[in-house]
């Protein structure tokens, strides 16, 4: 290949193109009538070799002759196989061939490309236009006027198009905002911190607590991330990300760096956007969850729990996981179906007599009863249709029941008959408390024409909820206390028709044991009598020590 600068003229070209043929006639045994250097178009013998070749000229020449020559190597006046016949090789092709190979193997091997090294600097010009205000890592946005860049993977600051790495420490806020960043020791302490932080704004606002921005009709999923950040061990969990490296779930990591950012005490802003965490959510549920639709939060928590175990679980046969440890109870369920008979006709007796046998029992029993355990993540409490007449006021009257009686459900003795997949009667029994149990109202109807919404309030305690007094549980294990006694730390409500409207959350703060309302961007302080009078929607409890 010939460099740049260095190109032969054309009538040269020309000449070495005759001093190969002349080389190739004498090769096949011809001689060379004229007997001197080839005339050239001035009439000037030119000399045998040509002079102009470089590095690149002998590497394509070489290549070029290990092809004619299939690539063997062979002495003086040997013969070698070329295509179907075989072609004597001259003396002097032998030493030109052998001095050729002995320079290629004395030729010392291509340089490896290096990496660049970059320059490492600490006076930039350009830290000062640095506006932390402004800065966020939230969306995905690229700015052709900016020359400070971070890598968001190394989190190594560079200078473009200079092309030098900025070492300097006071980019560390930005590293801790990108990726923030918690110890052992101040997870286990978290709970405790009663200090507010102070955005670059001027605004304050507690860790844990801040809001999250509303993308498009995302509420649901925003009341769902702020209740499950209130369960301990699962935001624990999720502080640290050595717990989940092993994973390799896009979904679980934007979870984990969520967790994190709404818990982070050095924030630039008192607010966080689950941008990434919706898009990760978006292709896991292959769009079943996505921006701009409105979705139930019941359906959402369920999909998220189920989805965030399966992904977290190192295998198959350990089906264990963070999410099973803290939300996973077990119910024994009790169904009864009512099988058609099967009729079956006695040759020997009338057409009037027949026997009736059922599928599955005797034959003086045509129902089937089937017992079984099963695991849940969360309970469905059933509420009495709201009523259909008007009062003296002409005003439709709100229906209150207490929290017990549609806990009675779960006692092992009330029925609740259903019709799909087929019509059963089924009894269900608690066999097993979850540390964190999760409760949702089903306040939602589904018909052909539209979906009617339950008004019915539903009276409960906010703290103390004990369940052994309403439904029977089993006995505890040897030198085990029974912990049947539960504190209400989130609940979801949800305001407006059927379809529309929105969703908001009441959680508790731990370390002061105080109430707040969080509503997307809105957080405020209220009263745990403000909780117990909303329609809750969905509740997670917190098992007493």
């Amino acid at each position: 290949m010939d460099l740049p600068g260095k190109r032969r003229p054309p009538e040269e070209d020309d000449d070495l193109e005759a001093e190969a043929i002349k080389r190739q006639r004498i090769s096949d045994g011809e001689e060379d009538e004229e007997g001197g250097g080839e005339e050239g178009t001035d009439g000037a013998a030119l000399p045998g070799l040509a002079v102009y070749k470089d590095d690149d000229d002998e590497e394509e020449e070489g290549a070029g002759r290990r092809e004619h020559w299939m690539g063997q190597e062979i002495g003086r006046g040997e013969t070698i196989e070329n295509g179907g016949g075989q072609v004597r090789v001259s003396a002097e092709d032998a030493e030109v061939m052998e001095e050729f190979h002995q320079k290629d193997a004395s030729r010392p091997p291509a340089p490896v490309r290096q990496q660049r090294q970059v320059e490492r600097r600490r006076d930039c010009p350009y830290l000062d236009t640095v506006n932390r205000q402004v800065l966020d890592f939230d969306f995905e946005s690229l700015e052709a006027g900016h020359h400070v860049y971070i890598n968001l993977q190394t989190e190594k600051v560079y200078c473009l198009p200079d092309g030098y790495e900025i070492d300097d420490p006071s980019l560390d806020d930005i590293r801790h905002v990108l990726n923030p960043r918690f110890s052992r020791e101040q997870v286990l302490h978290l709970d405790e911190n009663r200090q507010w932080s102070r955005a670059l704004d001027g605004s304050n606002y507690l860790p844990g607590m801040v809001g999250l921005n509303n993308i498009k009709e995302t509420d649901f999923v925003n009341v769902t991330i702020q209740s499950l950040m209130r369960v301990t061990p699962l935001r624990n969990f999720f502080l640290i990300p050595e717990n989940y490296q092993h994973s390799k779930s896009p979904l679980v990591h934007r979870f984990g760096e969520l967790t994190r950012k709404i818990w982070h005490a050095r924030n630039f802003k008192g607010q966080v956007s689950p941008h990434e965490f919706l898009q990760a959510v978006m292709k896991a549920s292959n769009k079943r969850f996505q921006i701009g639709v409105q979705s139930d939060p019941v359906e959402f928590m369920s999909w998220l729990l189920n989805t965030l175990h399966a992904q977290l679980r190192h295998s198959k046969k350990k089906d264990r996981s963070i999410i099973y440890d803290c939300f996973q109870g077990e119910l024994e369920v009790m169904k009864e179906i009512q099988k058609k008979p099967l009729i079956e006709k006695n040759d020997h007796d009338d057409e009037g007599n027949k026997v009736i046998v059922a599928e599955g029992g005797s034959s003086n029993d045509s129902l089937v009863r089937e017992t079984s355990k099963v695991p849940f993540l969360m309970l469905g409490l059933d509420l009495p249709p709201p009523p259909l007449f008007k009062d003296a006021m002409e005003k439709n009257i709100i229906p209150q029941v207490p929290l017990f009686n549609i806990l009675k459900k779960f006692d092992g003795e009330t029925v609740t008959e259903v019709v799909r997949p087929c019509i059963a009667r089924m009894r269900y029994r608690v066999t097993r408390l979850p540390k964190y149990l999760i409760l949702h109202m089903r306040r939602f109807t589904k018909n052909n024409f539209f979906i009617e919404k339950n008004p019915t309030l539903v009276n409960f305690p906010v703290k103390n909820l004990e369940l052994k007094d309403y439904i029977p549980l089993p006995p505890p294990k040897v030198k085990k206390k029974l912990r049947s006694k539960y504190d209400l730390i989130a609940n979801i409500v949800h305001d407006g028709k059927p379809g529309e409207g929105c969703y908001r959350v009441f959680v508790q703060r731990k370390s002061e044991e105080l109430w707040y309302e969080m509503q997307d961007l809105h957080v405020t302080e209220t009263l745990p009598q403000m909780v117990a009078l909303s329609e809750a929607y969905m509740q997670i409890y917190e098992q007493q020590e």
